[in-house]
């Protein structure tokens, strides 16, 4: 009977750990998108007032947008912590193979490696000096992040001595920071993590579609460069970049300048494939029925792929029929191809929600 019930208490722990690395890996991963060539410098910027307790700092970065080819910032700004105790690792750009990757940012316990960039405001390369958690409260650290004490009064002050300030963006390559991750920083990437939060997604988007934002038209000096909260682009709160952090001179040619982008992409038929992802959350009842809900899920985007693929075709007969110019293939073409980007986004969009689904976090509340 003791046998029994110490194999039991194994085949537990053996569960939990399995769910709990599988949920670390879900959560945090490399964006399989090659630049040709690296980003912008940090722009130089304040940071704005934090609005209230228990928001921590999100610095600002460039992110990749593949349908214009070109990088554009993302604000840096102030977000509800997921879970008491959580702290956020930065995305960062990294060389590989001769061109820029992609690492996204984590919330977690610790915070891991973000490629040794000098964000600011507590992210001086390695590790967070900005504040710390005790027990359920997020203690500030004056010296280095702006706090109304009046507001806020879980505050400390400890200053930051020995920091080489420079601005540039990515890790490796040309140019780049020499920067490795420490024992500390491969521990932290090892524990469980969330992805980016519903408030910080919505900081990407509202970036992505403000032209003002693209460093090509910018060049490296963005007029929003951070805000209070998530999405407000307008207002009193609005931080405005002093100035660039170095000289930005992309190449003339920078569509050609992206691997791994889907810009060229124009019809559905052109599409690769839907990949699966295996579940591994140690249960095989969630496992089956994840599988079961992303195939009904894939097999919902191909009939939907096929749809479009249909009706481009019929408009590309109506063309031919009609005998159109070269103007108006060209206008049908172009509208054709942000259809099918469109998609792309969405059909994207709904498989993250059904895994994170399967991998949801517990609810923040104390410890």
């Amino acid at each position: 009977m003791r046998m029994t019930f110490s194999l039991r208490i194994l085949i537990f722990a053996l569960v939990v750990l399995a769910l709990s690395m599988a949920m670390s890996t879900a959560s945090f991963a490399q964006i399989r998108i090659s630049v040709g060539f690296g980003p912008p410098a940090l722009p130089v910027y304040e940071q704005p007032l934090c609005p209230g307790d228990g928001y921590l700092w999100t610095p600002g970065y460039w992110a990749w947008d593949a349908d214009i080819a070109d990088y554009y910032w993302v604000p840096g700004t102030w977000i509800l912590a997921p879970e008491v105790g959580y702290l956020w690792t930065p995305p960062y750009w990294g060389w590989s193979d001769g061109g820029w990757l992609f690492y996204d940012g984590y919330w977690g316990l610790q915070v891991g490696f973000y490629g040794g960039i000098y964000y600011g405001f507590g992210y001086f390369g390695y590790g967070f000096v900005g504040g710390r958690w005790d027990h359920d409260h997020f203690f500030y650290n004056r010296a280095v992040m702006n706090v109304n004490v009046v507001n806020i009064h879980d505050v400390y002050e400890e200053k930051v001595t020995n920091v080489t300030v420079n601005h540039v963006s990515y890790n490796g390559g040309p140019g780049g920071i020499d920067a490795h991750p420490r024992p500390e920083d491969e521990a932290a990437a090892r524990e469980r993590h969330i992805g980016p939060v519903a408030a910080q997604t919505q900081q990407i988007q509202a970036a992505r579609g403000n032209p003002e934002l693209r460093a090509s038209a910018n060049h490296g000096k963005p007029t929003i460069a951070a805000t209070a909260r998530p999405g407000q682009f307008s207002g009193p709160d609005v931080v405005h970049a002093k100035e660039a952090g170095g000289t930005y001179n992309p190449p003339a040619n920078r569509g050609g300048a992206a691997r791994g982008a889907s810009s060229s992409v124009v019809h559905p038929k052109e599409l690769a494939p839907i990949e699966r992802t295996t579940p591994n959350t140690g249960d095989a009842k969630t496992d089956k029925k994840y599988q079961q809900q992303q195939d009904k899920l894939i097999a919902q985007q191909n009939k939907e792929r096929e749809k479009l693929q249909q009706q481009q075709d019929k408009e590309h007969a109506q063309l031919a029929k009609q005998n159109a110019d070269d103007a108006r293939k060209q206008q049908t073409e172009q509208k054709h191809q942000q259809q099918t980007q469109q998609m792309v986004q969405r059909h994207t969009q709904e498989r993250q929600q059904l895994q994170q689904k399967f991998s949801a976090p517990p609810q923040r509340g104390k410890k």
